[in-house]
C-alpha cells in the first residue's frame, strides 16, 4: 500500500495542470503589506506576498499546503474510499474530488497505479490516496483494519443505500463505470448497496454514484 506523494507548492495561476481555478476564485496579496501580515506557521510568506489563487475555503486562504492537510486529519471522517480501476477510468478524478468535500479518510485505488488526476482538480494535494494491487491486498487490509467493504452497485439483493445500515466505520467501495464491480470485489464486502433510480438507464455515472453515497454518510453522521 503507497501513499501518493503530496505537492510542494500549489501551481501558479496559469498553470495547465488544474491548479489554476475559475475566473473569480482566489484572493490578492495580503493588504497592508509584510508588516501586517498574520502571524502563524501555517500561513505561507509566498502567498501572502503573490496572492492565493487555489480553490479553497476562506479558512485555508494564504495557509500552506502541509498545514492544510494536517489540519483537515484532525478533522477527517472515519468512512474510506476504495475504487476498483481495473481499466482506466476517468471518474476516478471526480471521486478523489468529491471525498476531499465530504472530508473522508483516505482514498483506496485498486488495479492500475495509473489514472487521470485532471478531473481531481488539484484535490488530490490534500486527500489521503494510497494504492492496492488487486482487491486481495485490500480486502486483507480492510480486514486488519476492522472496517467492513460497503460495495455499491446495482447487483441482485443490494438494499437502497437509503434503508441500508451503513456502518459509522467503513470502506465504501465503487467499480468502474459500465462493468462496475468484479465478482471479486462483490464477494469481499461484506454489504451491497445501490441507489434507487426512477428513470430508464440502468446505472448513473460512477463519480455522480459515490457522490450520492457519501453525502448520505454525511448526512447520517456529520452532523
Amino acid at each position: 500500500m503507497d501513499e501518493q506523494p503530496l505537492s510542494e507548492r500549489p501551481a501558479p495561476r496559469g498553470s495547465t495542470d488544474g491548479a489554476s481555478p475559475q475566473p473569480g476564485y482566489g484572493v490578492g496579496p495580503w493588504p497592508g503589506g509584510e508588516d501586517a501580515w498574520p502571524q502563524g506557521e501555517q500561513y505561507d510568506p509566498e502567498l501572502l506576498t503573490a496572492g492565493d489563487t487555489r480553490n479553497v475555503i476562506d479558512r485555508y486562504r494564504y495557509w500552506r499546503l502541509e498545514a492544510i492537510v494536517a489540519d483537515l486529519d484532525t478533522r477527517r471522517h472515519p468512512f474510506h474510499v476504495a475504487i476498483e480501476n481495473w481499466q482506466h477510468d476517468m471518474n476516478i478524478g471526480s471521486i478523489v474530488r468529491s471525498a476531499n468535500a465530504f472530508l473522508a479518510d483516505t482514498v483506496h485505488i485498486i488495479g492500475r497505479r495509473r489514472w487521470n488526476k485532471r478531473g481531481a482538480m488539484v484535490t488530490d494535494r490534500y486527500q489521503h490516496v494510497v494504492h492496492h494491487d488487486d482487491v486481495e491486498g485490500f480486502a486483507e487490509w480492510a480486514r486488519t483494519q476492522e472496517l467492513p467493504i460497503v460495495a455499491v452497485d446495482n447487483v441482485d439483493g443490494a438494499v437502497p443505500v437509503d434503508r441500508a445500515d451503513l456502518p459509522p466505520r467503513c470502506v465504501l467501495l465503487f467499480g468502474q463505470e459500465g462493468p462496475g464491480l468484479s465478482a471479486e470485489a462483490l464477494a469481499a464486502a461484506s454489504a451491497h448497496v445501490e441507489i434507487t433510480q426512477y428513470g430508464s438507464t440502468r446505472s448513473i455515472n460512477a463519480s455522480a454514484a459515490a457522490a450520492v453515497i457519501m453525502y448520505e454518510w454525511c448526512r447520517r453522521y456529520a452532523g
